[in-house]
């Protein structure tokens, strides 16, 4: 389960490190994979890689659009904000 903050934290890391090293695309090792639960899965993170050449093992963040992408059942999909449902 993900929350907005921690999707926005991962963004904000992929927009400072595309900044930083002013690359085309690039792929770096996913520094979240112990903090935000939603990121264990993914090795690397793949910024601004083709979703059609990216590994379905990593995580891709879009800076068009300013969203990250995780392949589910081979298909894309975007990284949404999980919805909770408390009842009482």
């Amino acid at each position: 389960m993900s929350t907005k903050e921690e999707i926005n934290k991962v963004i904000e890391w992929c927009e400072a490190k595309k900044k930083e090293k002013k690359k085309i695309y690039m792929i770096e090792r996913n520094p979240f994979r112990e903090e935000i639960p939603f990121m264990r899965r993914f090795p690397l993170i793949e910024i601004d890689r083709p979703k059609e050449v990216a590994s379905k093992y990593n995580v891709v963040y879009d800076s068009t659009t300013k969203t990250l992408w995780e392949n589910y059942m081979d298909k894309w999909r975007k990284v949404e904000p999980s919805i909770e449902i408390k009842i009482e």
